[in-house]
């Protein structure tokens, strides 16, 4: 009885955290996802600017070309200038690819 007390305790923590964002965005496999479609813009809502690393982090909707569900995840800036476009908080545009398995934000454009 006791074992599977700790057995069932022990599925229920692994789905809690499996079901959380970031675990998923972690055991993604990016280098195989495909281009659905023609890359377009996504939405997206600033969360935190790393310009030192060239990294952004933005909470998003689907991004249809890519086959990706909305989550919040961190994102590398093709261009470290690109993070002088946006400020934490702030609503925004931007488009992105898979450069060998990296999620590249190419272009990010303010929502007025």
């Amino acid at each position: 009885m006791k074992l599977r007390l700790v057995l069932s305790a022990t599925a229920l923590a692994f789905t809690a955290i499996a079901a959380n964002p970031v675990f998923a965005q972690m055991n993604m496999d990016h280098s195989k996802m495909g281009m659905a479609g023609m890359p377009s813009m996504t939405d997206g809502e600033v969360r935190k600017i790393d310009k030192d690393a060239g990294k952004i982090t933005i909470k998003h909707g689907e991004i249809k070309h890519m086959d990706m569900p909305g989550m919040t995840m961190v994102f590398v800036a093709k261009d470290k200038a690109l993070l002088d476009k946006t400020s934490v908080g702030a609503k925004i545009q931007f488009m992105v690819t898979n450069e060998n398995g990296q999620m590249t934000v190419t272009d990010i454009q303010p929502v007025k």
